[in-house]
């Protein structure tokens, strides 16, 4: 084998190998991209739950002080 084609072969591979590795770099970069959009919908949706379930317990304050009113008089 002369030392050409043994270079050749070489970069050949060097080349496979570095394509290989940006395909999975890719691929493994858009899977981590679908994570992230389905934690922000998720926390996004756990922060709505938590504003609603504020306003209620708000609501259940201010009925209870009026009933509180109510049976001291």
């Amino acid at each position: 084998m002369e030392m050409g084609s043994l270079i050749d072969s070489l970069i050949g591979l060097i080349v496979i190998a570095g394509g290989w590795f940006l395909k999975e770099s890719h691929a493994e970069q858009k899977r981590l991209q679908i994570l992230l959009n389905k934690t922000r919908e998720d926390y996004a949706t756990k922060m709505e739950l938590r504003d609603d379930m504020n306003r209620m317990m708000e609501a259940m304050h201010r009925i209870e002080d009026k009933l509180d009113k109510l049976m001291s008089k």
